[in-house]
């Protein structure tokens, strides 16, 4: 199958990009809106973007009409938001945060989630996630032209980590229990882990 880009819809470039890069993280982001609303939204398009400084990106797509989501104009606003990451615990309130709430309404109320104060910044963390990361706004990348994607790239402050899943500074994965997303409206969980050694290169003996 050879796909040329120029041909294809929006929404075919959508189900190919989906379909092929899995399984994505989640980034369950809180953000602050006006009045202090405290907005929850779930977003795949999500990773590490750099160690040192610690740094993580999320791409949040636009609206119709070049309009920017809640998250992303709370981001700009404040230059703060926090990362709660989905595991198989929290994964049925995240999908529930992932509807097309509008901006008065806050998810947080909507869906009765319990919120916790943050270390670094001002907006909340989410108590259904064992692990947040408190995000200093970097940089927003303005994606496409007209704009059709702002990706956020945040510097990380603080990092809470629940007791159970830290142990001899590691992530316990299979304590964890992350959940990725797929297509449609596939999740999945960690499925079998294996491991492969990073090989040395070793120059040819001439």
């Amino acid at each position: 199958m050879e796909i040329a880009i120029h041909e294809i819809e929006r929404q075919e470039k959508y189900k190919l990009l989906i379909g092929c890069i899995v399984p994505r993280p989640i980034a369950w982001v809180t953000s602050l809106g006006e009045g202090m609303i405290v907005n929850a939204a779930p977003f795949s398009y999500f990773n590490v973007a750099s160690i040192e400084p610690m740094m993580v990106s999320v791409a949040v797509m636009r609206k119709p009409g070049s309009v920017p989501k809640d998250t992303a104009r709370n981001i700009i606003q404040t230059g703060e938001f926090v990362v709660n990451m989905v595991d198989v615990h929290n994964v049925d309130a995240v999908n529930q945060t992932s509807a097309d709430y509008p901006p008065e309404i806050s998810e947080v109320e909507a869906v009765g989630l319990e919120v916790a104060p943050s270390v670094r910044v001002k907006v909340p963390r989410l108590r259904a996630s064992r692990i947040h990361f408190e995000c200093k706004l970097h940089q927003i990348v303005e994606l496409g032209s007209p704009t059709t994607s702002d990706l956020i790239i945040g510097e990380v402050v603080h990092v809470h980590v629940a007791d159970e899943l830290y142990n001899a500074g590691r992530i316990d994965a299979t304590a964890f229990a992350p959940v990725s997303r797929l297509a449609g409206h596939t999740y999945a969980t960690l499925g079998e882990q294996f491991d492969r050694p990073r090989p040395v290169y070793k120059p040819p003996v001439k």
